[in-house]
């Protein structure tokens, strides 16, 4: 049986107290660092190809259903905040948009609508494509990641189950075995954070690879709110020794993030 599928270590669930229950879902999620660390080597290697290829102008795909493909959706949709790069970072859910809001029951038992979405976007050998799925199995991911392949491209996986057939079928599989879900096959939980941090770690790493963060500052962040605009105001002064708040928010302003405007800044 898939671990994710494996009955939970707690029973009587309904009978714990609101604090039993806390307690429980928090032992549980303090096993998921450990399992992602364990497949740091392989995350290691996924960066650096996506690093590579995205140099050449390449994209990266996250293809799952469910909470695997809101997940990846989630990551992708903020690295133009972030990071001011658009269309490199793409989330693509079974079902559709309509599905990140609303189960669309049966969308990831389609392989051939995986490989369909996919294709959309004209993969080659330049992109990087991801497939999430808890359970290792999902033939909507299994049919996108198949397309990839045909069409060149890079391919990888996080999975939650050791031997899942998602694994076999990519260049570098990431397993993260988080262990029985504290509800049982409940893998919006611990899978879920797994797929998360791994996802974080993956897009922020290639990120500062690409040099869109200098120190520990993300430089081409795009100024959307006060709250952002206040962040790179402040950074500019850090950056250049600038005293005069007003005038480095109006460089800031003038030239649409840190980066350009501490190269324009003078004294």
């Amino acid at each position: 049986m898939r671990t994710t599928e494996q009955a939970s270590h707690y029973d009587g669930l309904e009978r714990m107290s609101v604090t039993e229950l806390l307690a429980g879902i928090n032992r549980e999620d303090r096993r998921v660092p450990d399992a992602v660390e364990k497949a740091i080597p392989q995350i290691a290697r996924v960066v650096e190809e996506i690093t590579l290829r995205m140099r050449r102008g390449g994209r990266v795909f996250y293809m799952g259903a469910g909470t695997s493909g809101r997940i990846g959706i989630t990551d992708a949709s903020e690295i133009p905040p972030t990071y001011g790069v658009r269309d490199k970072f793409i989330g693509i859910i079974a079902g559709g948009d309509a599905a990140i809001r609303h189960a669309q029951e049966g969308a990831e038992d389609n392989p051939e609508q995986g490989a369909e979405d996919l294709l959309a976007f004209h993969p080659d050998e330049n992109d990087t494509v991801i497939g999430i799925t808890a359970s290792g199995g999902a033939p909507y991911v299994i049919g996108a990641i198949r397309a990839a392949r045909s069409a060149g491209a890079f391919t990888s996986c996080i999975t939650c189950n050791e031997n899942a057939p998602v694994a076999a079928e990519v260049d570098v599989p990431m397993i993260a075995v988080v262990g029985p879900e504290f509800v049982t096959g409940s893998t919006r939980m611990k899978s879920g954070t797994a797929a998360k941090l791994i996802l974080n770690m993956i897009s922020t790493c290639v990120m500062i690879r690409l040099g869109h963060v200098r120190g520990n500052r993300m430089v081409d962040m795009q100024l959307t709110n006060k709250k952002l605009v206040d962040r790179g105001t402040r950074m500019i002064m850090e950056e250049t020794g600038e005293s005069d708040y007003e005038k480095a928010k109006a460089l800031l302003l003038q030239y649409g993030t840190v980066r350009e405007a501490v190269s324009h800044y003078s004294l």
